[in-house]
């Protein structure tokens, strides 16, 4: 198994980032490597969001868990390994908010693809968490 996490503290309530991640069509407003994305279905565990990055092929991700306002869970299938990448929204004391990245990658090929490519696909985390943050404390 290959993991990682990030996480970025802010002043926005967990509801106004909640409302972020369930508009998955918003999503490039603040993930600059997002052309587009879709979702079918309602954002709930079940349902699918399809994310095109820019000059990329379309990759699928099924939603595993929702808890709203609190997170979610995301899952890749490719080849031999799962991606997963938890996605919450901690209420601190006083008027803070944690938000966590967390991606682990798991499957018969993990501990060969995860090093190649975990680091790839988790590179923008930070960037990602803070344009995320910016659009939520609007």
């Amino acid at each position: 198994m290959w993991s990682t996490e990030h996480s970025i503290e802010t002043t926005a309530a967990p509801e106004a980032i909640w409302r972020l991640w369930a508009d998955v069509a918003g999503w490039p407003a603040w993930n600059a490597d997002l052309e587009r994305a879709e979702l079918s279905g309602p954002f709930a565990a079940g349902s699918t969001i399809r994310m095109t990055s820019h000059g990329q092929e379309p990759i699928e991700l099924r939603i595993a868990e929702a808890v709203e306002p609190q997170g979610f869970v995301d899952e890749a299938h490719f080849g031999g390994v799962v991606v997963r990448t938890t996605h919450r929204a901690e209420r601190l004391d006083g008027d803070s908010t944690r938000v966590v990245y967390r991606m682990e990658i798991t499957g018969p090929e993990s501990d060969t693809l995860g090093s190649q490519i975990g680091p790839e696909i988790t590179a923008d985390f930070p960037q990602v968490l803070g344009a995320l943050i910016e659009q939520a404390e609007r």
